[in-house]
């Protein structure tokens, strides 16, 4: 193979590549806030249609490197937020389920 055509090809396997990670980069979930309560430190997220919230939980120490726990999806990121401070952050609302 000519080094004209290996050139051809590389840069067509290059603009493939440059595609595919690009359409996947348009994919991703954002990330819309984050902060902490009691023991532990959160990040809300939000999916890549808008559509559903969730929350990634660390143990503020861990934060933001070490293990986490992802929550469950949530329809308004009001939502979310209510579960962290009722279920991680120690708050005592009138939305948690054991008022």
């Amino acid at each position: 193979m000519s080094q004209k055509k290996l050139m051809l090809a590389f840069g067509s396997v290059v603009a493939a590549a440059t595609v595919l990670l690009t359409a996947s980069a348009a994919l991703a979930d954002f990330r819309v806030g984050n902060g902490t309560g009691g023991n532990y430190a959160y990040e809300l997220w939000r999916t890549d249609d808008g559509a559903l919230y969730y929350l990634k939980i660390w143990t503020r120490r861990s934060y933001p490197r070490g293990s986490y726990f992802q929550s469950i999806s949530f329809e308004s990121s009001r939502d979310a937020l209510n579960y962290f401070d009722c279920e991680y952050g120690g708050r005592s609302l009138p939305s948690c389920p054991n008022n």
